[in-house]
């Protein structure tokens, strides 16, 4: 049977290329985002069959994406999001936590410059938007499934200028971590490394397309040990693919 996904923040960046690499492997694709022209548009080119770039060559459409706007930072936004994709699908067997902001710029923020406004918008939205948006996905979960949290280097690591935004991913982990800890379903952590995308404008970075097999591959087929309350990156992806 072909999976049930979803995913938050899918409608640009590592969330719209992982939609589309669902799609392609012929899931039912739920999106989410924000701006809700946005999750139509979406939804539209993926169920068209365009690729993650929207240039039409995605070929032929194997699954089917739906959509419905939900920002992560109002859980009811999110329970009726899930509810949705349930009523749509039946239970979800795999949901990619992918939603986050980042005020300022990579490497241009620093901690101490952090205005109370954007240190709680980035918090609520990368570290409780994650706790939400799992909390509002259990009850509708398959047996078996699977929770994956983006992350990077940034959550554990020193690094100038990241500001709250590194904050928010360690938070993030350690949500995931205690989901893993508390839960039947496998939750886990996923570190594509650097991608450009609207979050870090990097442009020597790897494109969402190149590592949304990653993130297929953890909420599909890396042993679930492997991935519960772990982190999973490029080189255990390769390893195991190869």
């Amino acid at each position: 049977m072909d999976p049930t996904v979803a995913i938050t923040g899918a409608t640009s960046g590592i969330g719209r290329a992982v939609a589309e690499a669902f799609v392609d492997e012929g899931a039912f694709v739920a999106v989410s985002g924000r701006d809700g022209d946005a999750v139509d548009r979406t939804v539209a080119a993926l169920n068209e069959g365009e690729g993650a770039d929207g240039d039409g060559d995605g070929g032929e459409t194997a699954g089917t994406a739906w959509g419905a706007r939900a920002d992560v930072r109002d859980e009811f936004d999110l329970e009726r999001f899930f509810e949705g994709v349930a009523r749509e699908a039946g239970p979800i067997d795999a949901v990619f936590a992918n939603a986050a902001v980042f005020h300022g710029g990579p490497g241009e923020s620093p901690i101490d410059e952090a205005s109370y406004a954007g240190y709680d918008d980035t918090m609520r939205t990368n570290a409780r938007g994650v706790f939400a948006t799992i909390s509002e996905a259990v009850p509708h979960l398959a047996e078996d499934a699977r929770l994956v949290v983006p992350s990077g280097a940034v959550a554990n690591e020193s690094r100038p200028g990241m500001g709250a935004y590194a904050a928010s991913k360690a938070a993030a982990e350690g949500i995931a971590r205690g989901f893993a800890a508390d839960l039947d379903a496998t939750v886990g952590v996923v570190d594509p490394g650097l991608v450009a995308t609207d979050l870090t404008g990097k442009e020597r970075a790897r494109d969402p397309e190149s590592v949304a097999p990653l993130f297929v591959w953890a909420a599909t087929e890396a042993p679930a040990e492997d991935l519960n309350g772990e982190r999973l990156g490029l080189r255990e992806w390769k390893a195991a693919t190869r």
